[in-house]
């Protein structure tokens, strides 16, 4: 059984495992004021292109999500989401546990517009209502859609008009960043959101989130919010040395840029064959559809998420690459997808 269900099934790239070996007796400072973790803050500085930031270390995704705009919004502010976005619909309500509303937009391709924001602001309009005050998108998307220098850029500026934060949910962002479909860097993230983070999770690293605030009016005593939510790591230093390595040669890039090498593999397979997808995605998650036979069959042999119902025959599933994925693995998804589709072709003929 091989697994196309996630991008965080592998444990982590050997470079990070053995800097988290050769370190391990040594003695550092901890909660994040380690010298690995001041090193990897400096380093994201310099790739970032700005060195008026503050950057933190939090373990993993959702907990980077609910500290942060719990930390960002007054009591009765509320995050403005897409409905496929990932504090909407996999995160066990962990912002409104906070005490702050998640209100979602319906989107067909899971990316926020300006357009989407006004309607918001339009029917939130005095003090009967929470407040709308943070606009969250993820870049890659849930679905894998990415946002494009021009979209971004529209956002930001209607956010700063409207006296709006925006945040990005960076999980996958290095997915996004190597897609062939990007013109965005990571300077442009710094200068155009409030704050956004940058995932390590599922790209390689044991775990892991870097949080960047590019706003001066969201740093103040942030760390107070972090131990608070309980999010503060006693060894940080694991934190800091992943993220070192990640980025002090670009193995962050490196390693998305493969994921998403693999993903582009199975996606020229599957359209050889004539199958259709969801939706297009530049990125490491695909979402192919396929006769319900069809993706039994296929479960036999590799796990995978099944996605969406399409219609009583056919089905969407899910395919999601990683930094470790193989490409023997790859090539033998398309030689069984072909044999199954040859197979069902001349079932079909009889």
């Amino acid at each position: 059984m091989y697994s196309f269900k996630n991008d965080y099934s592998e444990g982590a790239h050997p470079e990070i495992l053995n800097a988290i070996v050769t370190t391990n007796f040594e003695q550092c400072d901890g909660y994040g004021k380690d010298t690995y973790s001041s090193k990897a803050a400096e380093i994201l500085k310099q790739k970032i292109k700005c060195d008026n930031i503050d950057i933190h270390f939090l373990v993993g995704g959702t907990q980077t999500n609910l500290t942060s705009i719990s930390a960002f919004l007054r009591p009765y502010e509320a995050a403005i989401s897409a409905n496929t976005g990932h504090i909407n619909t996999h995160e066990t309500g962990a912002i409104e546990a906070t005490g702050h509303k998640v209100i979602s937009v319906d989107v067909h391709d899971g990316k926020l517009t300006t357009n989407h924001v006004q309607s918001v602001l339009d029917s939130h309009t005095d003090e009967h209502m929470v407040k709308p005050k943070l606009v969250y998108i993820s870049n890659p998307t849930e679905i894998g859609t990415i946002y494009k220098k021009e979209e971004l850029e529209a956002l930001s500026v209607f956010c700063k008009e409207k006296n709006l934060l925006l945040f990005v949910d960076g999980a996958r962002l290095g997915s996004a960043l190597t897609s062939i479909e990007n013109d965005l860097d990571l300077s442009d993230l710094g200068r155009l959101t409030d704050a956004f983070y940058i995932g390590g999770t599922k790209n390689g690293a044991l775990f892991g989130e870097a949080l960047v605030i590019c706003n001066d009016l969201l740093k103040d005593d942030f760390r107070f919010h972090i131990k608070q939510k309980g999010a503060l790591l006693a060894k940080g230093r694991l934190l800091g040395i992943q993220f070192l390595e990640l980025f002090k040669k670009d193995l962050f890039f490196y390693l998305a840029n493969h994921a998403n090498d693999m993903a582009y593999r199975l996606d020229e397979g599957i359209r050889s064959l004539d199958y259709s997808f969801l939706i297009d995605s530049p990125t490491n998650q695909l979402f192919p559809i396929f006769p319900n036979k069809i993706i039994n069959e296929l479960s036999q042999k590799y796990s995978f998420m099944v996605w969406a119902k399409i219609d009583e025959d056919h089905s969407a599933i899910r395919l999601v690459t990683s930094w470790a994925t193989r490409q023997d693995a790859v090539t033998a998804f398309i030689e069984d997808l072909q044999s199954l589709t040859t197979h069902e072709i001349q079932t079909l003929t009889i």
